[in-house]
């Protein structure tokens, strides 16, 4: 009786605020299908609509859960989506150039954030985003972040600038392959290791040729698996850094999601999981994520973005212009 009563407090407390973002997200899905617009971001600005709701009330506990569990679950199951046949499947010397690629725009990142007087987290947290796979990045990389006061607003404007910059580069990028003479391989090469959604990605590698098409998206989840050593390490750096205030809870070791993250990528490389269900798990990862993404949108208040200023709007720019530039001197 008790597991019931407890069930039905936390049922009480959850779902108005999960229900607002359910309907924000299949809102935004709506907008993406019927007007070419990124997911994504549609669910964030929405969100953002209704950030009168994230301050006080019913859906504050709900919006909670949504960007915190319910964005964990998403990720966990994006690990059904990385295969260690995958990787293989790439040239020794592509796995390299865009590791290093993306190892350095982390780096870079950091290093230019903390040039013009942002902390190490802000500089993780666009480096991270532009190197690997944008607003999914972020928001995995935001979840073993040390939290404060600037968490909620930080993510937005970066999940803002990284998606905006996307579906510029969906536009840019593809010209620009051509303006360079690229064969199809290459300009798959180049546009699945710069560009920062997978969906962007497979809509500039497709508007090439199919062949384009497929490297791109090949080239792009090869990034995304790159997610899980990332979290892992800066949870790990948290956990153990002198930086992080010692009167607060140290993290656990390796975050319980990233365990299944791994599991879940494990599994998918030996075979247990079949195509079905695989195509399940990932089109409920993508409504996780939406759904989590709506609920940070809603604990945003628009005029705060003001206060993190254009500069990180510049600096987002220029780490994804290091991204690109360092992959077509070394590709």
């Amino acid at each position: 009786m008790s597991f019931y009563n407890n069930f039905k407090n936390h049922f009480a407390n959850y779902y108005p605020g999960v229900l607002v973002a359910i309907l924000i997200a299949i809102s935004a899905e709506f907008l993406s299908n019927n007007y070419d617009v990124p997911a994504m971001l549609m669910a964030l600005l929405l969100g953002m609509v209704f950030y009168f709701l994230g301050e006080e009330g019913k859906c504050v506990k709900g919006l909670t859960f949504s960007s915190q569990s319910i964005l964990r679950l998403g990720i966990i199951l994006l690990g059904t989506r990385i295969s260690a046949d995958l990787v293989l499947s790439l040239d020794f010397n592509t796995i390299i150039v865009i590791t290093c690629g993306v190892l350095l725009t982390i780096l870079f990142g950091i290093m230019i954030l903390k040039a013009f007087g942002f902390d190490w987290k802000f500089g993780v947290l666009v480096g991270g985003a532009v190197a690997i796979c944008g607003a999914s990045a972020a928001m995995a990389i935001a979840s073993v972040l040390p939290k404060n006061n600037k968490n909620d607003q930080r993510l937005t404007f970066v999940i803002i600038g990284v998606t905006l910059l996307s579906t510029l580069s969906m536009i840019l990028y593809p010209i620009l392959s051509s303006w360079l003479n690229m064969n199809d391989i290459d300009a798959g090469i180049f546009l699945g290791a710069t560009i920062h959604d997978v969906a962007q990605v497979v809509g500039a590698g497709f508007s090439i040729s199919n062949e384009a098409g497929e490297t791109s998206t090949l080239i792009k989840l090869y990034r995304v698996t790159l997610l899980f050593p990332l979290v892992l390490s800066i949870s790990l750096f948290v956990r153990y850094s002198d930086s992080v205030n010692i009167s607060a809870s140290k993290p656990p070791l390796i975050p319980m999601f990233i365990v299944l993250f791994i599991l879940c990528a494990a599994a998918n490389s030996f075979g247990i999981i079949p195509q079905s269900i695989k195509l399940f798990f990932s089109e409920i990862s993508k409504w996780c994520l939406l759904i989590a993404i709506a609920a940070v949108g809603a604990k945003t208040k628009l005029k705060n973005l003001k206060f993190i200023g254009l500069t990180p709007a510049f600096l987002i720019i220029v780490t994804s212009l290091f991204l690109m530039i360092f992959i077509l001197v070394f590709m």
